[in-house]
């Protein structure tokens, strides 16, 4: 018996800016030392302390800073 699949492909991106104000020194070492931020892309979580207070202006999709543009996922998938 032999089986074949096909598999389609599609590859998207999606870019997001992400604005800080300046961060003192207390701020980034607390931070670093509360947060553990070594294991994220940007060593930072725009869902942490450090995003509510370091954040200023983002351009672009909130999710994707996450780590994954949901909307646009979805969008993808939906015309798949």
């Amino acid at each position: 018996m032999y089986v074949c699949l096909q598999f389609k492909t599609k590859i998207f991106y999606s870019i997001s800016n992400v604005q800080f104000k300046q961060l003192s020194l207390n701020e980034i070492e607390y931070y670093v030392s509360e947060f553990k931020p070594y294991d994220k892309a940007g060593a930072y979580g725009i869902q942490e302390w450090i995003g509510y207070i370091g954040i200023t202006h983002i351009e672009g999709s909130f999710y994707n800073v996450m780590g994954l543009p949901i909307q646009q996922l979805y969008a993808e998938i939906q015309n798949f």
